[in-house]
């Protein structure tokens, strides 16, 4: 195994131990993008009354942000440390957040926009958050400055060294503090447009995490900022130079590195690895083959806008169709953005089996396994299933991206492999009972954690009627099952085969009963959350 691989499937099980005790929904590991959201906010909103309070001259700031800290614990003490505390874990998720990205391969392809756009809020982040320490001017925050003063004299691109600003305290003048006062309040409205500019190439981006991880998220802080309060250390003097200082090594790592080595070798090595980050969705590295992109077939989309609205990545505009008739619409792919998921298909009303043609070709569809060859290959395996005894026939739809469903084939279950499960027209299912089989089971990645980001959301919404094309409330619930399952839970997904085997089987023995609204079932442990749908 490779190392990429074997850090891969390590995150992955990291992932699903959590999942175990929190469940994907409430995962931290898997909404680290929202997180880091959450904590901009919270460093926002509290940055606002700090700034309110804080006098911002040179010699008012360390007394104003003190007093706030001591004199008003109960609300300002509280913020400061939450606007601390938050600014560390906004740091500490943004750059997590990368790795997995990095570790998933998602920065290339459909998804090379986000990755460089991404790079350069890094800096926004660490320049925003190094001013902070600035604006306190204690000892920490007079280290901050001037190793920062000298890592930039070391360019000489300023006309006089900005170390001049911090030879004497009679040169911190109101003015050099304003200015950084400026430099923190300015840098993250870039941020704040950075962030919104990174998101615009996906649909419905997760820019909030669910409500109870929210909560969660907040009252960590809130509880860090109760017990460890931040406080300031002593009052900048630049008379006397400081001694031993504790660091924040989210922001402060540069400035030690720095007085290790040289201000130009941290220059080269910060520049490099911005180069490298920015270039690396364009550089020869080992990758999957691109997927083809959805086609669209003319004389069969009417124009509805289901796919444009199912899209995970803004792939599908919608334009005047060539019919000419006012006011129809066509659906035209953006293949510089089509991921080839194929989501749009399974959202396609024409994308049923029931159709009486013959040639089934719908409206939207991908090349490498259209709707219709899936149609013929089910009804195939279908008149395989019929010459099998048993009560508990089991067809299975998996996903290519999730756990291999493979090995699970056999006399009576007959597998079929989609690039997602999202793909898949809920029809097919009812297609598949009616055909002979006993039960259906789809699986694919792990809740929160569809590499196409929304098929099995999708797909758990169209079996529950929340969303079109839906599946018939006709159709018994109790002979469908969501399993979903990451790569490396081939036993866990084996075991709930057999147990949904064991739940078909005892549903063979019991007369019909009327059929109630879809719900959704408890999920076996670390099989993911919004498991089976049952009547």
């Amino acid at each position: 195994m490779s190392l990429p691989d074997a850090s891969r499937n390590a995150y992955r099980r990291l992932e699903q131990i959590f999942d175990a005790s929190f469940g994907a929904a409430l995962n931290p590991w898997r909404h680290l993008g929202a997180l880091g959201f959450l904590f901009f906010w919270i460093v926002a909103v509290s940055g606002f009354y700090l700034y309110a309070v804080l006098d911002t001259s040179a010699s008012g700031a360390y007394r104003s942000i003190d007093w706030l800290t001591h004199q008003q614990w109960y609300l300002g003490g509280v913020l400061r440390s939450m606007h601390r505390y938050a600014a560390d874990a906004f740091i500490v998720v943004t750059l997590l957040h990368a790795v997995r990205e990095f570790l998933f391969g998602r920065y290339t392809g459909f998804r090379r926009f986000s990755w460089p756009t991404g790079v350069p809020l890094l800096w926004f982040a660490y320049v925003s958050g190094i001013g902070g320490f600035w604006l306190n001017w204690d000892r920490l925050g007079q280290f901050s400055a001037v190793a920062t003063a000298e890592w930039l004299d070391s360019l000489a691109i300023f006309a006089t060294p900005m170390t001049r600003n911090f030879l004497t305290n009679a040169a911190v003048s109101d003015r050099l503090f304003s200015l950084l006062v400026f430099i923190h309040i300015g840098v993250p409205l870039l941020l704040i447009f950075g962030l919104w500019f990174h998101i615009q190439r996906i649909s419905r981006a997760e820019v909030f995490p669910q409500r109870f991880l929210a909560i969660g998220a907040f009252a960590t802080l809130l509880t860090l900022a109760l017990l460890a309060p931040v406080v300031s250390q002593a009052p900048a003097d630049l008379a006397s130079i400081p001694g031993a200082l504790p660091l924040d090594w989210f922001y402060l790592f540069l400035h030690p590195l720095m007085y290790a080595t040289s201000p130009g070798s941290v220059w080269a090595m910060v520049a490099a690895a911005t180069v490298l980050l920015f270039l690396l969705p364009f550089l020869p590295l080992p990758r999957h083959a691109a997927q083809p992109i959805a086609q669209v077939h003319p004389d069969n989309c009417n124009g509805c806008r289901r796919c444009f609205d199912d899209c995970p990545y803004a792939a599908i505009g919608m334009i005047p169709h060539p019919n000419g008739k006012p006011g129809m619409q066509l659906a035209e792919v953006i293949a510089d953005l089509c991921a080839g998921c194929g989501i749009c298909a399974g959202a396609c009303p024409s994308a049923t089996p029931f159709r009486s043609v013959s040639d089934l070709v719908t409206g939207i569809d991908m090349p490498q396994l259209p709707i219709g060859a899936l149609r013929l290959a089910l009804e195939d395996k279908l008149s395989k299933l019929a010459a099998v005894q048993g009560d508990s026939k089991i067809v299975v739809y998996g996903c290519a991206q999730g756990a291999r469903t493979d090995t699970l084939a056999g006399e009576d279950v007959a597998v079929f492999s989609l690039i997602c499960t999202g793909m898949l027209p809920p029809s097919f299912v009812e297609y598949a009972l009616r055909g002979g089989a006993d039960g259906v089971l789809l699986t694919g990645c792990r809740a929160a954690g569809c590499a196409f980001r929304l098929g099995n959301r999708w797909t758990e919404e169209r079996l529950q009627g929340a969303r079109e094309p839906h599946l018939r409330a006709s159709v018994e619930r109790s002979r469908i099952c969501i399993a979903w399952a990451d790569p490396g839970e081939e036993n866990e997904l084996h075991a709930e085969l057999a147990n949904f085997r064991s739940r078909i089987a005892d549903l063979a023995k019991l007369p019909a009963s009327p059929l109630l609204p879809v719900g959704v079932h408890t999920p076996p442990k670390r099989i993911a959350p919004h498991g089976h749908v049952h009547q």
